[in-house]
C-alpha cells in the first residue's frame, strides 16, 4: 500500500470513528501530541506481519497487565478501587515502567452477574478505568480473563480458588466437590482437580448455553465499551483477547489436543469474531490464544498445539503465554536464566505467527518476586526482554544481526499498584483474608507496589523494565538490541557487550546502557520512534546513526533528522525521533548513555566503525 493510501486510510478510519460512534464526543488531540501523533494513533491493525499504525508503521506494544486485582472480589472485578487510581498508575506505568500498552482484565462474573442481564454498572466502571489508560497515550487490548474457572467452584476452606465464570454458570452444573490432590502448584488444578475440568468442558460444548450467554454479554461489553468513548480514545483500544489461557479441561475420547484447537476452540474464536464486527470492532484483531500448554518448556505438560491448523490473517493476532516452568518449579532448573535462555521458546512464537499469516504478542509472561524461586527472577526476566527484542543471544548478536527476527510485542505479568496491601477474603472465608502479594493463590508477581505516601513504586530494577525498544519504525526494523546493564543483586548483566572489532563505539558506550536499531525505509516524513527509559536524559544521551551524530539530542522539528520529544499522553515519558524521508535505504542509530561530552572525534570515528559493520552486515 502506498504512503499516500496508508494516509488517507488513517485519516478516514479516525473521520468514520467520528461518525459512527454511538454517543461519541468530538476526537481530540493528547496532551504532547506532534503533527502526526493523531493519524498514526486513529488505527492499530495488522499488515504483513506487524502491527501497523495509522500512518502505516510498524508498531511494537509493551506494557503489563492491568491487573490481577480483577481476579478478586474486593473491587468487585475491577482494576482499580477508583479512577484516581487508575490514572495514578496509568501515569507511573507509563513514567516508570516503560509501557504503551496494557492488557486490561475484565470479569464476565461481574458483568454478567445474573443470566441475561450485563451490570451497567460495571461496565461503566470498567470504561472509565479503561478511559485512564487511553488518555495517557496507552494502548489497551481488553481481556476476558479466567483461571480455573470461576472462584465459585472452590470451597471455603480451599487452598485454592478460580476467577472468571458467575456463580449462576456453575450453579447449573452438577460439578464434583473441588479436589487436587497433591498439588502444590495451583496450576495443576487445570487438569488434576475435575470440578474444573467439568465445567470447563462445559463451556467448550455449550452445555447450558454457557458459551452462547458469555458471547452475549461479551457483545455488549464490546457496544458499551464503543459507545461511551470518544472516537479518539476509542482508537486506543486495539483489539480484545477473547478467552485466557484455554484448555479443554477434558478430552473427548480419542481427540488430540491439535483436534481440540481446530474443532473446539478455533469455532469459538470465529464466532467471538463476528460478535466483535457486531460490535463495531471490525477494523481491530482478535487477540487469540492457543492450548495454555503448547509450548511448555516442561516435556510431561507440553501439549500438541499452537494454532496448527488455522489461517488466522490481519484480523487476528497469535496472542500466547510463556512463563518458564522449570525454573518456577525450583527442581527442573537449577541456577539461574543466561545469556539467550529463551531465543529459541520466543523464537518459535515468531515463527508460528508467520505461519499462520500475522503477528504475534506474548501477552503473558514473568516470575515470581519472592518465595523460595524468586531468586531467579533478575536473570530470567532479563532474558525473557532480551528474546523478545531479537531471536539471536546477546553473545552472537553483533556477528548475526540479521537473524534478529522481529522485535516481538509483549504485556509483563503485572501491574497491581495494591501489591501486599489487600484485603481479600478468599472464596469468601473471612477467616481467609489475603493481603500479601497479589492476595490470589499466592503470587506475587507485580512489578510496582504504593509506597507509604501512595507514591506508586517499582518493585524491580528499572534498568530492566523501562527501556528502550523501537516503538513505531518507519519502514521496516531489521535487527534491534538493548543492552539494559540490569542488576542481579549487585551484579551487573552484561549479556551483550561490543566487541573488540568495534573499539570507538566500546569507548562510546562505556559502562552504560546502549540500544541498536536498523531499519530499511519507506519513504515516511514521519519518524521513527524509539522509547526513551528516564536513564536516558538528554543531558546524558548519544546518538550515533547514518543521520547524523548528536550528543544530547535538541528537541522535535519536522527538519530535525535526530531529536527528542515527550510522549503523547501528558506523562512526562519520552522518545527519540529519526526522520529518514528517503525510501528503501539502510539506516541505524545507536542509542547510548554511558559517554559525557564525547568529543567530535569519537563520534566521528564510532559512526565510521558502525557505518562499516552495517555494510559487512546487511549488503
Amino acid at each position: 500500500m502506498s504512503k499516500l493510501r496508508v494516509h488517507l486510510l488513517g485519516v478516514l478510519v479516525l473521520l468514520t470513528g467520528l461518525l459512527t460512534t454511538t454517543g461519541a464526543q468530538p476526537a481530540s488531540a493528547l496532551p504532547d501530541d506532534l503533527w502526526f501523533d493523531p493519524a498514526a494513533a486513529a488505527t492499530l491493525t495488522v499488515q504483513n506481519g506487524r502491527f501497523t499504525d495509522g500512518l502505516g508503521r510498524e508498531v511494537v506494544l509493551r506494557g503489563y497487565n492491568v491487573s490481577g486485582e480483577t481476579k478478586l472480589k474486593e473491587n468487585n472485578g475491577l482494576p482499580f478501587a477508583s479512577v484516581a487510581d487508575a490514572k495514578k498508575s496509568a501515569t507511573a506505568l507509563r513514567a516508570l515502567g516503560g509501557g504503551n500498552s496494557v492488557r486490561f482484565l475484565l470479569s464476565w462474573a461481574y458483568a454478567e452477574p445474573t443470566r441475561g442481564q450485563v451490570d451497567s454498572a460495571y461496565l461503566a466502571a470498567a470504561t472509565d478505568q479503561i478511559r485512564a489508560f487511553v488518555d495517557a497515550g496507552i494502548r489497551v487490548y481488553p481481556d476476558f480473563h479466567q483461571d480455573l474457572y470461576s472462584r465459585w467452584l472452590f470451597d471455603s476452606d480451599s487452598w485454592y480458588t478460580g476467577d472468571g465464570a458467575p456463580k449462576w454458570a456453575v450453579d447449573l452444573g452438577d460439578y464434583p466437590d473441588e479436589y487436587c490432590g497433591i498439588c502444590p502448584f495451583w496450576g495443576q488444578n487445570i487438569t488434576s482437580n475435575a470440578a474444573v475440568t467439568q465445567a470447563t468442558y462445559d463451556f467448550w460444548h455449550n452445555e447450558y448455553g454457557l458459551q452462547d450467554a458469555f458471547l452475549d454479554t461479551a457483545q455488549k461489553t464490546m457496544t458499551y465499551v464503543r459507545q461511551n468513548l470518544t472516537a479518539t480514545q476509542f482508537a486506543g483500544v486495539v483489539g480484545f483477547d477473547p478467552w485466557n489461557e484455554p484448555h479443554a479441561g477434558t478430552y473427548d475420547s480419542g481427540q488430540t489436543s491439535r483436534a481440540w484447537e481446530k474443532d473446539v476452540l478455533w469455532p469459538f474464536y470465529v464466532k467471538f469474531r463476528a460478535r466483535m464486527d457486531a460490535a463495531g470492532w471490525q477494523a481491530k484483531p482478535a487477540f487469540v490464544e492457543p492450548n495454555l500448554f503448547w509450548n511448555a518448556n516442561i516435556d510431561f505438560q507440553k501439549q500438541e498445539g499452537g494454532l496448527l491448523d488455522s489461517t488466522l490473517g490481519s484480523r487476528y493476532v497469535f496472542n500466547t503465554h510463556f512463563y518458564d516452568q522449570k525454573a518456577i518449579s525450583g527442581v527442573f532448573m537449577w541456577g539461574k536464566a543466561e545469556d539467550g535462555q529463551y531465543v529459541g521458546d520466543f523464537g518459535t512464537v515468531r515463527d508460528r505467527a508467520t505461519a499462520t499469516g500475522t503477528t504475534a504478542i506474548i501477552s503473558e509472561f514473568g516470575h515470581p518476586l519472592s518465595g523460595s524461586v524468586s531468586d531467579k527472577a533478575p536473570t530470567v526476566y532479563k532474558a525473557m526482554y532480551q528474546a523478545l527484542d531479537s531471536r539471536v543471544k546477546g553473545a552472537n548478536w553483533w556477528a548475526n544481526p540479521a537473524s534478529s527476527g522481529p522485535v516481538l510485542s509483549g504485556s509483563q505479568w503485572q501491574w497491581d499498584i495494591y501489591n501486599g496491601r489487600h484485603h481479600e477474603l478468599m472464596n469468601d472465608n473471612p477467616n481467609e483474608v489475603q493481603t500479601a502479594g497479589d492476595a490470589w493463590n499466592d503470587e506475587d508477581l507485580s512489578a510496582v507496589r504504593l509506597d507509604d505516601s501512595g507514591k506508586a513504586v517499582l518493585r524491580q530494577d528499572a534498568r530492566m523494565l523501562d527501556r528502550v525498544y523501537p516503538s513505531a519504525t518507519a519502514g521496516r526494523s531489521l535487527a534491534f538490541t538493548y543492552e539494559d546493564r540490569s542488576r542481579d543483586g549487585s551484579t551487573t548483566l552484561t549479556w551483550n557487550p561490543v566487541p573488540s572489532s568495534l573499539p570507538n563505539v566500546a569507548q562510546l558506550v562505556g559502562s552504560g546502557q546502549y540500544a541498536l536499531q536498523v531499519w530499511r525505509s519507506d519513504g515516511s516524513a514521519e519518524p521513527t520512534e524509539l522509547h526513551l527509559p528516564a536513564s536516558f536524559p538528554n543531558a546524558s544521551t548519544t546518538v550515533v546513526s547514518d543521520l547524523g551524530t548528536v550528543f544530547g539530542p535538541p528537541a522535535y522539528t519536522r527538519t530535525t533528522p535526530i531529536a527528542t520529544a515527550a510522549e503523547p499522553g501528558g506523562t512526562g515519558s519520552r522518545r527519540l525521533l529519526l526522520t529518514a524521508a528517503d525510501s528503501g535505504t539502510l539506516h541505524y542509530a545507536l542509542v547510548a548513555n554511558g559517554a559525557t561530552a564525547p568529543s567530535a572525534s569519537l563520534l566521528s570515528a564510532a559512526r565510521a566503525e558502525l557505518s562499516s559493520w552495517m555494510a559487512a552486515e546487511f549488503n
